[in-house]
């Protein structure tokens, strides 16, 4: 990672002192690890009390904003009439009313309306190649949002302000659980003596998913504000899904039809498993798993924000600006078996020369059209208007 960038700022301030490959090892099992620092600041510039009230003054609207309150029989989500009108605006009145009482206020995908948390979440989606989002958990003095649960995904808590005292457990109930799988509170109590953390202002909490945990605003009498990262991993069954999407257009074997009147032969259930190991075969070829990988890719631009490198007035640049690849845009590039190679983001896909490929490994430590050569100029306007370029200093 460079020294400067997106993609670094965003990882050192996630996840120092790690560094990146005892992150990745830190992801790739399943215990939950307290990161404590000195810096009680380092998380204010993401997001702070004044950002939520300025969002709940705009007119926020339920969902994204919840509220959660962890004494209450059953489910601790608050019903929305106790804090929002019947069209799904949020009553602020009604909402401060319920805050005061004891709910935590809960902002889901606030990246999605918050540029710093954008940009962050952008940094963390380039380095782990999948989609990441951030939720604000604003909880009153001496309360708990939510009973203990465990999350489908692996998620990294920042503390912003006040204290929260989680509990976690080192048992999982379930390895590895999905958005597909249901929560049972009697199949999925707590087994074992849960580990008590107080994040304090600065610290971090990684937690991966399937781990039990529950938190509470803790000490001095004050709310506890922590934005809750979630790191939006595909699993393996994503990939075959997707496999077998693409595949099927294009196999008669898979959409042949399952002959159920044989499965209560005496042969049947052998003719299923003799079925299944020819049609798994092609899942396994390497020109196939390319085209899930860009799938994946490709679906991770467009269901993220844009965040591109321009606004409404974006005048073209001249021929000796200096100009970057926007860091903020999802983009790769799709090779093909000839040598052809495709730029791709949310905004579309662009074929490019060999002459244009090289334009394009310069772009990303930055160039002018008039250092690239003759032609250049035309491409860095073309990707400039995209917004796949931005001045260099802007």
């Amino acid at each position: 990672m460079a020294a400067t960038s997106l993609v670094g700022d965003a990882f050192r301030l996630a996840f120092a002192p790690m560094k990146p490959e005892a992150v990745l090892r830190l992801r790739e099992g399943t215990a939950w690890r307290h990161l404590p620092t000195g810096e009680p600041a380092r998380f204010q510039t993401l997001c702070d009390i004044a950002a939520l009230d300025a969002y709940l003054a705009a007119g926020a609207r339920t969902p994204p904003v919840t509220m959660a309150d962890s004494r209450r029989a059953g489910s601790a989500a608050v019903p929305m009439a106790e804090y929002a009108r019947e069209d799904g605006r949020i009553d602020p009145h009604r909402l401060f009313c319920r805050f005061d009482a004891g709910a935590t206020l809960v902002v889901s995908q606030f990246h999605e309306a918050h540029p710093p948390l954008a940009r962050f979440c952008r940094g963390l989606e380039h380095f782990f190649r999948h989609a990441v989002q951030a939720n604000i958990y604003l909880t009153p003095p001496d309360a708990q949002g939510f009973n203990t649960h465990f999350d489908t995904h692996d998620v990294l808590v920042l503390q912003v302000r006040g204290e929260k005292r989680w509990r976690l457990h080192a048992a999982q109930p379930l390895a590895l659980p999905t958005r597909n799988t249901p929560w049972d509170r009697t199949l999925h109590a707590p087994a074992d003596q849960a580990e008590e953390v107080v994040l304090r202002p600065g610290a971090a909490l990684y937690v991966p998913r399937g781990t039990l945990h529950d938190a509470a605003a803790h000490g001095a009498g004050e709310a506890s504000l922590h934005i809750t990262v979630g790191l939006l991993e595909p699993s393996w069954a994503d990939l075959l899904h997707d496999a077998i999407d693409l595949l099927e257009a294009e196999s008669p074997t898979l959409r042949a039809s399952l002959p159920t009147w044989r499965l209560a032969g005496e042969e049947g259930m052998a003719g299923v498993a003799a079925g299944i190991a020819g049609r798994l075969a092609p899942l396994a070829d390497p020109a196939l798993l390319e085209r899930v990988v860009l799938r994946f890719l490709d679906r991770l631009a467009a269901d993220r924000p844009a965040l591109l490198g321009r606004g409404l007035i974006a005048p073209a640049p001249a021929p000796g600006e200096r100009l970057r690849l926007a860091e903020t845009v999802i983009h790769h590039l799709a090779t093909g078996p000839d040598g052809s190679a495709a730029l791709r983001w949310a905004g579309g896909a662009e074929i490019l020369s060999p002459a244009e490929q090289a334009w394009l490994r310069r772009l990303e430590d930055g160039a002018s059209a008039e250092d690239l050569g003759q032609a250049a100029l035309a491409f860095c306007r073309r990707l400039h208007a995209a917004g796949l370029l931005v001045r260099e200093g802007a």
